[in-house]
């Protein structure tokens, strides 16, 4: 009865999987398709915690969909921008003269706290993995590596919505290894719940608004993020990140 039961938990999670990734736009069509570059906007308290406060200057963000890559522009001055990978950030010229690098970035973060300041190279490897997330979800669940599973529902005022639960590859960065993905009654993405581990693993809760459509994907263009209560309701007297996204246009 017990292997009867969670298969057929695994046909439900499938298919909200499916569900969810059709509502966003189809994978025939994201597997069409290989960058996204978008203007973005970002701040909240945490970057004053980590003395890293940010300025609204508008970004140019590019992900690559199919690889953690992703680079934005300018960063620290206006002929820089940086280059991540899960295993290297790098901050350079725009003609690709290197200002600063680092590998392995994500060892540095090793026994920090909320607290603990960042310098900009840990700045440029949070902006990189975060957005690569962000502008990626919720196709890269089904990515090789990913394992899901269905989690217990959030109501959130009148509706209810269904999670799934990601546990992260070991080759790609991510706040955390295990992440909340919630999806509204038209399966679309309203809430994404995780540890920022590089921020000490406060436990974070992001909600997400202002869906549209670019090229044929459906994303959401703005995200404020929050600390999750013992409850994993959101703290909303503090926005810890806000993210606004425009313009952006897959090729």
């Amino acid at each position: 009865m017990n292997d009867e039961r969670a298969a057929e938990q695994e046909v439900d999670m499938n298919t909200l999987l499916a569900e969810v990734l059709d509502a966003h736009g189809g994978l025939d069509r994201w597997n069409a398709l290989t960058l996204v570059r978008a203007t973005i906007v970002s701040g909240g308290d945490m970057f004053v915690i980590k003395g890293m406060p940010q300025d609204p200057t508008p970004r140019e963000m590019t992900v690559w969909l199919h690889e953690q890559r992703a680079s934005v522009t300018p960063f620290g001055a206006p002929d820089q921008k940086t280059d991540f990978t899960a295993d290297r950030i790098s901050i350079e010229k725009l003609d690709g003269r290197v200002v600063a690098e680092r590998d392995q970035p994500r060892k540095s973060f090793t026994g920090h706290v909320l607290s603990t300041p960042w310098d900009p190279l840990d700045r440029a490897y949070f902006n990189g993995y975060a957005l690569w997330t962000y502008l990626t979800t919720p196709f890269l669940l089904a990515m090789p590596g990913f394992t899901l599973t269905e989690i217990e529902p959030w109501r959130e005022a009148d509706e209810l919505w269904r999670g799934l639960r990601a546990t992260f590859p070991p080759g790609i960065a991510g706040h955390s290894t295990r992440q909340d993905f919630y999806f509204g009654p038209d399966h679309l993405l309203r809430r994404h719940d995780y540890h920022v581990d590089v921020a000490g693993g406060f436990a974070a809760a992001q909600y997400v608004y202002d869906m549209v459509e670019a090229d044929g994907i459906r994303l959401p263009t703005r995200r404020r993020a929050y600390r999750r209560a013992a409850d994993n309701r959101p703290v909303l007297d503090q926005t810890m990140v806000s993210i606004d996204v425009s313009n952006a246009r897959f090729t």
